[in-house]
């Protein structure tokens, strides 16, 4: 009899500790790597609250400082403590997208630098067309 309680125990106790530690789903956050201007934006149209929740550096304004991760509010509210639907929990990197010798931002070596860098020199690069294409177009117009 003490044997059947105990492995009952111990099957029990087993059975928790997998519930526990195999319990969470892997879901995409939406908002990570989008600019706060971006989140709070997506979040209003989803009729949701974003507060900043930690803001790390100091290089760039809010609305330019990048969101690395996202959550629900955790917190409860009001008399019968309720559950916090609408707010959303949003933490900033606001450090420039490139470090530089005045700020603090990725490596150039790192992917986020990389990609950083890769997409200045595209806008840089499309800037250039679009430049010299509006000057082709004014050498190219008639004269009155």
């Amino acid at each position: 009899m003490k044997e059947n309680i105990v492995r009952a125990c111990i099957v029990g106790a087993t059975g928790v500790l997998m519930a526990l530690a195999g319990s969470g789903v892997a879901t995409a956050d939406e908002y990570a790597g989008q600019t706060y201007a971006d989140a709070s934006s997506a979040l209003s149209g989803a009729n949701l609250k974003g507060v900043i929740a930690t803001r790390v550096g100091g290089a760039l304004p809010d609305g330019q400082c990048v969101v690395t991760r996202s959550e629900k509010a955790p917190w409860i509210k009001g008399n019968k403590f309720g559950a916090v639907t609408d707010t959303v929990l949003l933490y900033l990197n606001c450090n420039a997208t490139v470090a530089s010798a005045t700020s603090p931002g990725n490596s150039a070596a790192s992917p986020e630098g990389r990609a950083a860098i890769a997409a200045a020199n595209s806008a840089a690069a499309q800037d250039q067309a679009t430049a010299a294409a509006n000057q082709n177009q004014i050498k190219n117009q008639p004269k009155h």
